[in-house]
């Protein structure tokens, strides 16, 4: 698993004309591919008088799945560069349609390989970047006496408080990069006079 990967901050639109021609992208967080492909036909079903909706997707931390249509564009002058311009930004769980509304003036393959990946560079720019971060889950299990306090300091000490239960003890799941594991267990112990429960579990990404 990679150590961290970024996405779209949001969902959302940016706007931009090109000799005449009105490129729309619209980009949005996906978590899989299904969710991409409900993205881009909901983006079609908008647009449905566009001269083309033109699309990419990057799905997994490590770029596992890549897709990209030209929509009946000139092969590889949409479609690609749109896709290149997520990889080179280090995107990852995102998609992008552009809507290219023809205005009259031809761009040549060039000018429309320009278009469509500088479309993307844009609204990613609009939009705004997050950064997630790879961290190991972990439970703390503590009695009901200590749990108000141990989650206050976990919260001074800016740890990611995920889940709390409730039951014979108290179980609070929280998540920590993997450099820190052993230095938490020894605050652990300190903290609770060595009465806490940890259990490492899997990894998952979180906000950086």
């Amino acid at each position: 698993m990679l150590d961290e990967y970024r996405t779209v901050a949001r969902e959302g639109v940016h706007e931009t004309e090109i000799n005449r021609s009105r490129f729309l992208c619209a980009l949005a967080p996906a978590a899989t591919e299904r969710e991409a492909q409900d993205f881009v036909a909901r983006v079609r079903k908008e647009h449905p008088t566009a001269t083309h909706n033109c699309f990419a997707y990057v799905i997994g931390a490590d770029a596992s799945v890549q897709k990209a249509s030209d929509d009946g564009e000139p092969g590889g002058t949409a479609g690609v560069p749109m896709l290149q311009m997520l990889l080179r930004r280090d995107m990852r769980y995102v998609v992008a349609v552009v809507t290219r509304y023809y205005g009259g003036v031809k761009l040549g393959a060039g000018g429309l390989i320009r278009a469509y990946g500088g479309a993307v560079g844009e609204a990613l720019d609009a939009l705004g970047t997050r950064t997630r971060r790879r961290f190991r889950l972990a439970t703390v299990t503590v009695d009901h006496q200590r749990a108000g306090k141990l989650q206050n300091d976990l919260r001074a000490a800016g740890r990611e408080v995920r889940d709390v239960g409730y039951g014979e003890a108290v179980t609070i799941e929280i998540g920590l990069p993997e450099a820190d594991v052993e230095q938490f267990r020894a605050w652990l112990a300190d903290a609770t006079a060595g009465t806490a429960g940890f259990a490492l579990g899997g990894e998952a990404y979180g906000d950086a």
